[in-house]
């Protein structure tokens, strides 16, 4: 797990240790490149999972997060 909530303060394990925010100060990102959602810290992006981009939302975080479609067309979407 990249990501730990405290009273409303996110702890991400980063490359460089330990990043704090309130998570309030978090915008969750989606990389579409990678179809995977993220947040970035001092210029660096930490791929989160979706269950943590839910509980930084419920902690007060900002769902920048858009939604991907695919376009293959063997999808079963």
């Amino acid at each position: 797990m990249t990501v730990r909530i405290e009273n409303q303060t996110c702890f991400f394990i980063t490359e460089n240790g330990e990043e704090i925010r309130l998570c309030s100060d978090v915008t969750i990102i989606t990389d579409s490149e990678k179809a995977m959602s993220a947040v970035e810290l001092n210029g660096q992006r930490v791929y989160i999972t979706e269950a943590e981009a839910d509980a930084l939302t419920v902690a007060g975080a900002v769902d920048g997060r858009k939604h991907l479609k695919a376009t293959d067309s063997d999808s079963v979407i």
